[in-house]
């Protein structure tokens, strides 16, 4: 796939997200009405798109990409640890900063971009499981860890509430989301053998399909209803998540032996 065929096909993508930016700019949606497309997306389309991809994938399918999940996994994990360690003390940041602009840095913004962006490169189906198991590393394993780091530096709460609890109450919060619980629940299934059928899918794509052009609006709107600004931390935060973090992610997947296809891009 050459250059000039991906700018042909973001075309669209960037023409929607325009198309949100200018309803958000004009006030056509405001802060409250942003967070019901973004609920829209993250709570119900974008759930039930990830649950037919994994559950009509063949489960030898499923296992094959057992190195491409692991490095996954380690490309978001370690990503944050290590900027994380960087910034709390090489940088001096306190805890909550340094656990804030870490989340940021290594938190892929893969439910208003994956599908759209992934999904019309390379095809929906064959980025459904990705963004299904980064939907669960994400929302059960990252975003409760750094809540976690959160709370610990807010010493008087820390101190009153046991730290055990608020772990648990944490990490189960975050295994409740429908982007982390919906595609768990998918991957089991297949796993264990199970086969959407065709009014299942069906019925879960009624929603599922609009998940693209939703989530691409939804970006759009958050954008045009805030005021940008630009400073060292944004550029910073900018440069670790789109090259920092996927050279990482590269790394790791040709250590673990996945399959790397590059002879048709």
């Amino acid at each position: 796939m050459g250059i000039g065929e991906i700018f042909i096909i973001l075309i669209p993508i960037f023409f929607v997200i325009i198309l949100g930016y200018m309803a958000g700019n004009f006030n056509v949606f405001d802060k409250e009405s942003s967070k019901g497309i973004n609920t829209l997306v993250t709570k119900f389309a974008l759930p039930a798109h990830l649950f037919v991809g994994v559950t009509t994938t063949p489960r030898d399918v499923l296992l094959a990409q057992w190195p491409f999940m692991i490095a996954l996994i380690l490309g978001i994990f370690v990503f944050y640890f290590v900027v994380f360690l960087v910034t709390k003390f090489g940088f001096k940041f306190n805890l909550s900063n340094a656990a804030m602009f870490s989340l940021n840095s290594a938190q892929p913004t893969f439910a208003f971009m994956g599908i759209p962006v992934l999904g019309s490169l390379f095809g929906a189906e064959a980025v459904a499981v990705p963004i299904a198991v980064t939907g669960i590393v994400v929302n059960a394993l990252l975003d409760p860890t750094a809540t976690i780091m959160g709370t610990i530096a807010q010493r008087e709460k820390a101190e009153n509430e046991n730290m055990v609890r608020v772990v648990a109450k944490t990490f189960a919060h975050g295994l409740r989301e429908p982007l982390a619980l919906v595609p768990l629940i998918a991957v089991i299934l297949t796993l264990l053998g199970f086969h959407a059928p065709g009014l299942l899918a069906d019925s879960f794509n009624e929603i599922g399909d609009v998940t693209s052009g939703v989530a691409l609006f939804a970006v759009g709107v958050t954008v045009g209803i805030r005021k940008v600004s630009f400073n060292i931390p944004a550029f910073s935060i900018a440069f670790l998540k789109t090259i920092v973090q996927p050279a990482l992610m590269f790394l790791i997947a040709w250590a673990m032996g996945s399959p790397l296809k590059t002879q048709q891009c």
